[in-house]
């Protein structure tokens, strides 16, 4: 692969990374920001396989394959039969949509736009001290992290909360793929098994909260607290 094909796929990649979660701001159907989550598992994917490929690293080429199976097919597999769940429930049929959350659109899309220019200002010294293709597009990884921290924060419903928690997770893993070339086979297996424990976990748990309180929003469950 050329040098320039190589750079110009990355950027390619890197820009649907991002652009997926930015599209998961926009979008307030959870069966649709799941489709989105999962567009973005292949992106990540297509990142590290595209980084072992210009190494010749067949071991992080099966890292992004690996990746791209667990991001792209076991996770949204996870989330689309919680969906169908809470779409089966016709009295519970509102859960299937993040119909209030506390930012609106507009407001969500223009913090994400200040976001990720604050992930290219924090990361400029990074880049300059190795200016690669890779280093070059670290500020997308960093961006996503915190797009990822603000969808955690902002949504209601638990799903669109786990949603973000895996944008993070994404944002995280993209940023060690483009800062250090790949990351060993054995530490990827270990994040990825912790990250679908956490994704089961937490499955069982938006279950358990709307067969007990009939609902997944977050502020109902603090005001019944209270």
């Amino acid at each position: 692969m050329s040098g320039s094909l190589y750079t110009e796929l990355l950027d390619l990649a890197c820009g649907a990374f991002l652009l997926a979660a930015v599209v998961v701001l926009w979008r307030r159907e959870l069966a649709a920001i799941v489709r989105v989550f999962a567009l973005q598992g292949i992106a990540l994917a297509v990142i590290a396989v595209l980084l072992g490929a210009h190494e010749e690293r067949w071991d992080l080429i099966g890292v992004g394959i690996g990746v791209g199976v667990l991001r792209a097919g076991v996770l949204p597999y996870l989330m689309r039969r919680a969906l169908a769940a809470l779409a089966a429930d016709r009295v519970h049929s509102e859960e299937v949509r993040e119909t209030q959350p506390l930012v609106n659109v507009a407001a969500s899309l223009l913090t994400a736009a200040l976001l990720t220019l604050l992930a290219y200002a924090v990361a400029r010294p990074l880049t300059e001290l190795n200016p690669t293709s890779a280093t070059r597009a670290l500020p997308v990884g960093l961006a996503v992290v915190l797009i990822g921290f603000f969808v955690l924060v902002t949504r209601r419903r638990a799903l669109a909360q786990v949603v973000g928690f895996l944008l993070l997770d994404n944002g995280i893993t993209a940023t060690a793929f483009l800062a250090t070339s790949g990351v060993p086979l054995i530490v990827e297996l270990g994040v990825s098994f912790d990250v679908l424990l956490a994704v089961l976990v937490l499955q069982i748990l938006a279950t358990r909260m709307r067969e007990a309180f009939g609902t997944t929003d977050i502020d109902d469950l603090r005001e019944l607290h209270d």
